[in-house]
């Protein structure tokens, strides 16, 4: 069977070369018509001669509607590729030729300050796109463009302006982004320790999105850093109250406000934990409960829960227990050593977070999802619940 492998794959090869050859034909949609200096740069791409089809195409005397439309093709298929240098020079060509009409120009504008963002050159991308918006060509396109610049450049003044111009050409509210760049001038505003400021951008967040999460956490932090650990511990249990998305990022927080309010601390945890599945919790009751009634109660509050959650970091955390109050010359300990050895082992490769979008994994928390860019989707990976055998529907 291997030597089968082997020997189809040269086959498997080359039928990717002849249907890549063909889907390439096929996109640049040739008129039988195309001038022969076209044709002959067609047949050097064809070739793998990339560099002699552009020299080719940028000498051609005249580009209509149609072979600028392969122009453009082509260009997005460098940039695609990654070769942005040669995309640069096919799209910037596009962009000189004056008597192209002004929508294929639009186009070629575009194209070309997507090849700029591509080579992180951001200035002359913003360039291009503010020329576009001036021009009411490709508008919304050119603005998202924008926003994605300014969202890299980490101008949140800028973010808000373009995102007010996005919701008013669209009519597609932005609340959960609009809400987050706020937020991110608050975070710079605390940076400057100027709280006035950081309060004003955090109750402008809560302006336009009621429920935001990490407004209420700023917020938080903000009441226990000036002591005020009332309103800190009521912000804290609010979000806690959501459910354990963000509860990793503001329990030892929250434990400390209850702690300075002379709170029961345990008894908190428990309602918390009553009803949300979430490790963080869990880990942060076992070893209160552990301090408090000893290690068999805290055992005993870890094993009901693993009956019901597939929960790795307590499994780990269970293991480590039970192999300290095992004998250690018994065989139980060696066991629990064992298996919390390899526990101790997945528990490393396992991400903390996850993108809702598009499946991203972290093991810290991003308000913006680095591969997808989205806002407000990366959360605490939660465990799988444990269905009793049982109980288990048939298969």
């Amino acid at each position: 069977m291997i030597e089968w492998l082997f020997l189809l794959l040269p086959v498997a090869a080359a039928s990717g070369w002849w249907l890549a050859r063909r889907d390439l034909r096929r996109k640049l949609d040739v008129s039988p018509a195309a001038h022969p200096d076209f044709l002959r740069g067609l047949n050097y791409l064809l070739e793998e001669q990339p560099d002699k089809a552009i020299d080719l195409f940028l000498r051609l005397t005249e580009v209509d509607s149609e072979t600028a439309e392969t122009h453009l093709a082509l260009g997005s298929l460098f940039r695609r590729r990654g070769e942005v240098d040669r995309a640069i020079r096919i799209h910037q060509n596009l962009v000189e030729r004056r008597h192209l009409g002004p929508d294929v120009r639009g186009f070629a504008l575009f194209e070309l300050g997507q090849d700029y963002m591509s080579a992180g050159l951001l200035d002359r991308a913003e360039a291009l796109f503010e020329e576009l918006v001036g021009l009411g060509l490709h508008s919304q396109r050119a603005l998202q463009a924008l926003r994605e610049i300014y969202q890299r450049e980490r101008d949140w003044s800028r973010c808000l302006e373009v995102a007010a111009q996005l919701e008013s050409l669209t009519g597609q509210p932005l609340t959960i982004e609009i809400a987050h760049y706020h937020c991110e001038l608050a975070e710079e505003a605390r940076r400057r320790q100027d709280e006035a400021g950081a309060r004003e951008q955090l109750n402008r967040a809560q302006v336009i999105q009621p429920d935001c999460v990490r407004a209420a956490m700023l917020e938080g932090f903000m009441a226990l850093e000036e002591g005020d650990v009332a309103s800190a511990a009521v912000l804290f249990k609010r979000v806690a109250e959501r459910g354990s998305t963000y509860v990793p990022e503001i329990l030892p927080a929250l434990i400390e406000s209850m702690e300075r309010l002379g709170e029961d601390v345990i008894a908190q945890l428990e309602t918390l934990a009553a009803d949300r599945a979430g490790p963080h919790l869990m880990l942060a009751l076992s070893e209160r409960v552990e301090r408090a009634r000893g290690p068999e109660a805290a055992l005993d509050l870890l094993a009901d829960y693993l009956a019901r959650w597939a929960d790795l970091a307590v499994l780990e955390r269970f293991l480590d227990l039970r192999a300290r109050t095992s004998d250690p010359g018994g065989p139980s300990h060696r066991y629990a050593r064992v298996a919390l050895g390899v526990a101790r082992h997945l528990l490393q490769r396992q991400s903390v977070y996850q993108c809702e979008q598009c499946g991203f994994q972290a093991r810290t928390l991003h308000w913006q999802c680095p591969s997808c860019r989205h806002w407000g989707t990366v959360v605490a990976v939660l465990p799988d619940p444990i269905q009793d055998e049982m109980t288990a529907p048939p298969a």
